[in-house]
C-alpha cells in the first residue's frame, strides 16, 4: 500500500484521483475504503454510541467513486450514512449542529480548488474540522487496516436545505425583513463547482434578481476557469459578469464553497486585503477593539486601516486551520479575536464556530450592503481610506533536483536572510510568525519556506514605482550563490525591469 502519510495535506487528505500525465492514482479504492474505516473507528472512541456520519462531495469527476467506498466502509463499520450529495464542505460540517440532523461525524470529499485529476477527504466532528494530529492517527490506523464490523444504513434526504434555510434565517433576522434582496441584482460564479446551489436555494428565497448568474452547473472538469478567488483570470470573470449585467453585486465560490471573493457594482474586485478589509470595517462598528486574525502576507496597510478603525491585527502563518486555532487560542488567554481570515478567501467567525465557510462571509456581506443601501452608501465606501500598494509582486521559486534536503537548505536560506537584512543599511527586519518579514523605506517583502512542497514563496508590496524592482535587485543578491534554489523569476523580472526601463529613455 502507498505511503499514506504522502496523502496529508495540512489537515486534509489530497492525492490523484485521476491518473494524469504519467501519475498514477493515489486515491485508490482501497486507500479510500480504509482510511475511512479508520475514521469510523476513529470517531467511535469519542462518540461511545452507534455513529450518525454525513458524506457530501463537490463536483469533481471522481467524487461518485470514491463516495461509493465511502458508504461501503461505513456502512460496514455499522454507521448510519447521512447521504447528502454534492454540496458544500462547509454545511456537511453543520449537519454536526443541525437539530434535525446531529451528526456525530462528517466526510467531505473534495480537492478545494485543485486540478480536476485530485481529490480527497476532509474530516469533521462535533467540534469542528481535525486538526492534523487527528488525521496522522487516522492514517496511521488506516494503515493496519483494521476496524469496526457491523451492519449500517444509507439514509438520503436534501440535508443542503437544512444548512440553506439556516442562512436564510438569519439574514431574514438581522434585517427584519422577509425579502430584504428585493430590488438588488446579485450574480453569482460558482466556477462550475458546488456552489450554484447558493442562486436558487438562498439569495432568490431573500428576494434578489439573480439573472446573469454564470457557471453554476457542476462540472468538475472546470471549463470555464480554476474555481478560485484568488485567480486573477476567475476574478476577471466574475468582474466582466457585474459590468455586463449591471448587477450591484458579485460573488465567486471556490470548488466547495469555503472560500469567497466578491465585486462590486462598478467592477472592483474585493479580494485578498480589501476582502480582509471590508469584513474588518463591517465587525468593528459592531465590536470596537476586536482582534483581526490574519495570514502573513497581508500588508502594512490594511494593519494601518484595522487600527485607524480601533482593532487590532495580529498576523500568523499561512494556512486556515493556523489562523482559525490562533483565534481560538487568543480568545481563551482572554483576547476577544471574532474572526481568522485568509488572503486565500478563507473566512471563519466565532460565532459560527470558528468555521471557513464562503457563503457565510457572503451572507455577512450582503446584510451590511442592505444597510448601508438606504443610507444611499455602498460597500466600498467602507474600504474608501484602505492605501492600495503602487505595485505588488508574487513568485515561488523552487528547488532544483540536486538539492537532496530542501528542507536544510531553505533553513539555511532564511538564517542568511535574517543576518543579511538586519544589517543591510535601509532595511529591517518585521516581526513574522513564519518565514523572513524585511521592511525597506517603501514597502515590504516576505519570504517563507512552502510547508509541503520545496518552494520558497516570496510576496513583495511597495508604495511606488519601481520599490519592487529595488527590492528584487537586493534579493537577488542576497541569494544568487544559492546553486541548489531556481532562481530563474527573479532574474527574469529583473531583466524585463531593465529592459522597460531602456524602453522608456530611447
Amino acid at each position: 500500500m502507498l505511503d499514506l502519510k504522502s496523502l496529508l495535506s495540512g489537515s486534509d487528505i489530497r492525492g490523484n484521483a485521476i491518473a494524469h500525465d504519467g501519475n498514477e492514482v493515489e486515491l485508490t479504492d482501497e486507500i479510500i475504503y480504509w482510511i475511512t474505516k479508520a475514521f469510523a473507528y476513529w470517531l467511535s472512541a469519542k462518540t461511545k454510541s452507534k455513529m450518525a456520519i454525513a458524506v457530501g462531495h463537490d463536483s469533481r469527476v471522481s467524487a461518485e467513486r470514491i463516495e461509493t467506498q465511502v458508504i461501503k466502509a461505513l456502512k460496514e463499520s455499522g454507521c448510519i450514512v447521512l447521504r447528502c450529495g454534492l454540496c458544500s464542505t462547509p454545511s456537511m460540517f453543520m449537519m454536526t449542529q443541525h437539530e434535525k440532523v446531529q451528526a456525530h461525524g462528517a466526510i467531505m470529499i473534495t480537492a478545494s480548488h485543485h486540478p480536476y485529476y485530485k481529490n480527497g477527504l476532509k474530516f469533521f466532528d462535533a467540534q469542528g474540522g481535525l486538526e492534523k494530529e487527528d488525521i496522522i492517527a487516522i492514517l496511521d490506523l488506516a494503515r493496519t487496516q483494521s476496524g469496526l464490523k457491523g451492519r449500517g444504513k444509507v439514509i438520503e434526504d436534501d440535508y443542503l436545505q437544512y444548512y440553506c434555510e439556516s442562512l436564510i434565517e438569519k439574514f431574514r433576522k438581522a434585517t427584519g425583513e422577509t425579502y430584504p434582496l428585493k430590488n438588488l441584482k446579485i450574480v453569482v460564479d460558482a466556477g462550475n463547482g458546488a456552489g450554484g446551489f447558493f442562486v436558487d436555494r438562498v439569495l432568490k428565497p431573500l428576494g434578489a434578481d439573480t439573472s446573469g448568474s454564470q457557471y453554476l452547473e457542476p462540472d468538475g472538469m472546470f471549463p470555464n476557469h480554476i474555481p478560485n478567488p484568488e485567480d486573477p483570470e476567475a476574478m476577471r470573470h466574475i468582474s466582466k459578469c457585474v459590468l455586463d449585467n449591471k448587477a450591484d453585486f458579485g460573488i465567486i465560490f471556490d470548488t466547495d464553497v469555503d472560500r469567497a471573493a466578491c465585486v462590486a457594482s462598478d467592477g472592483q474586485e474585493i479580494n485578498r486585503n480589501r476582502l480582509i478589509a471590508l469584513i474588518s470595517a463591517i465587525l468593528l462598528e459592531e465590536q470596537p477593539g476586536a482582534t483581526i486574525v490574519t495570514d502573513s502576507v497581508t500588508s502594512d496597510a490594511l494593519t494601518d486601516f484595522i487600527v485607524n478603525r480601533q482593532g487590532n491585527h495580529h498576523r500568523f502563518k499561512r494556512g486556515y486551520k493556523n489562523v482559525i486555532n490562533e483565534a481560538k487560542e487568543l480568545n481563551r488567554v482572554g483576547v476577544y479575536a471574532p474572526l481568522a481570515i485568509e488572503t486565500s478567501g478563507h473566512a471563519a467567525f466565532l460565532e459560527n464556530y470558528f468555521l471557513d465557510d464562503g457563503a457565510y462571509l457572503v451572507i455577512r456581506i450582503l446584510i451590511k450592503l442592505c444597510q448601508l443601501k438606504k443610507q444611499n452608501k455602498t460597500l466600498l465606501s467602507l474600504i474608501e481610506d484602505l492605501k492600495e500598494p503602487a505595485e505588488t509582486f508574487e513568485v515561488r521559486l523552487g528547488f532544483r533536483p540536486i538539492c537532496k534536503n530542501w528542507k536544510k537548505s531553505a533553513q539555511e536560506i532564511m538564517a542568511r536572510l535574517e543576518k543579511v537584512f538586519a544589517q543591510k543599511i535601509g532595511f529591517g527586519l518585521a516581526q513574522s510568525y513564519e518565514g523572513v518579514r524585511i521592511n525597506f523605506a517603501d514597502g515590504w517583502m516576505l519570504i517563507r519556506q512552502s510547508v509541503h512542497d520545496p518552494i520558497l514563496p516570496i510576496n513583495i508590496e511597495s508604495d511606488r514605482q519601481g520599490g519592487v524592482f529595488f527590492a528584487v535587485k537586493k534579493l537577488y543578491s542576497v541569494l544568487k550563490k544559492r546553486k541548489e534554489l531556481d532562481l530563474n523569476p527573479l532574474k527574469t523580472y529583473i531583466l524585463e525591469q531593465k529592459l522597460a526601463q531602456k524602453n522608456k529613455r530611447i
